[in-house]
């Protein structure tokens, strides 16, 4: 089965998902760091009873994993919740608390303190520390991240970095939804394992011209791309579609980008499964 295929299967059962309940706060060493003292990351983890199985590290964007009351944000959870009904283990990771930082949106690339740089090595550090689980099946670890998230999965996946290239274990598969792909197109993408990129055709964020041609050059596994008419940033939530002028970058910087839900997305996105 296509890996759009499989990711729409698990897509369909969200709208009737539970959020994820059982959770624990777990630590282990980002591969960012000098020499012995790497940075520490904490994250969230909800296990499946079976063992050993699957399992998925999720990034979260530029707002971060939690919310304004400090609460895990729905997304995160509604897609544990998701994964976990699918029978994998999944592995939440904050990579801004540990950095003294809350949020990423508001600030303009280039200046920001936590890197695409910093948030690979995390992703690297992420599929180390699920790999030596024992409840874990080593073989069988998958990288999804949204946005700012979506491009760490990309740089994580992408043998032109010599850390991801000298990693021991590589994901088996990879999703991004509407990632910033520019990075990684300049320096050129050579897949570590199958990647699946979800994009809005309309997205004034973080445009899919770039991830297109991103999966045109790629050199290794193909990436899959499905693009969705007429969807914005954040089209796999519910939240009607607002432009955020608070955020300085984007397609046209300093006039704000265009966030928010499609419902004909989400119903699309499903249709791939049949």
């Amino acid at each position: 089965m296509r890996l759009a295929r499989t990711l729409a299967l698990l897509c369909a059962l969200l709208a009737g998902a539970a959020s994820a309940s059982a959770q624990e706060r777990v630590s282990f060493p980002s591969l960012d760091g000098a020499g012995n003292a790497p940075l520490v990351l904490t994250a969230l983890w909800f296990p499946v009873a079976a063992s050993p199985a699957p399992a998925v590290a999720l990034f979260h964007g530029c707002g971060g994993a939690f919310d304004r009351r400090g609460e895990l944000s729905r997304r995160m959870r509604e897609y544990a919740g998701l994964f976990n009904r699918a029978g994998y283990h999944v592995l939440i990771v904050d990579s801004l608390t540990p950095r003294y930082e809350t949020e990423l949106c508001t600030q303009r690339v280039g200046k920001r303190r936590v890197t695409q740089s910093n948030r690979r090595l995390d992703a690297l550090g992420a599929v180390a520390y699920l790999a030596e689980r024992a409840d874990v099946d080593a073989k069988k670890i998958g990288l999804v991240g949204w946005s700012n998230g979506g491009s760490t999965v990309l740089a994580a996946t992408n043998m032109r970095h010599r850390d991801v290239a000298a990693a021991q274990v590589q994901p088996a598969f990879a999703v991004a939804f509407y990632p910033g792909c520019e990075a990684d197109l300049k320096r050129g993408y050579e897949a570590a394992a199958p990647l699946l990129m979800l994009v809005g055709q309309s997205d004034d964020w973080t445009p899919p011209g770039p991830c297109r041609a991103l999966a045109r050059e790629a050199s290794g596994p193909k990436p899959e791309i499905e693009g969705y008419a007429g969807a914005y940033h954040g089209f796999d939530g519910d939240a009607p579609v607002r432009l955020r002028k608070d955020v300085p970058n984007g397609v046209h910087p300093g006039q704000g980008v265009h966030v928010g839900g499609n419902a004909a997305a989400r119903r699309a996105s499903s249709k791939n499964n049949s």
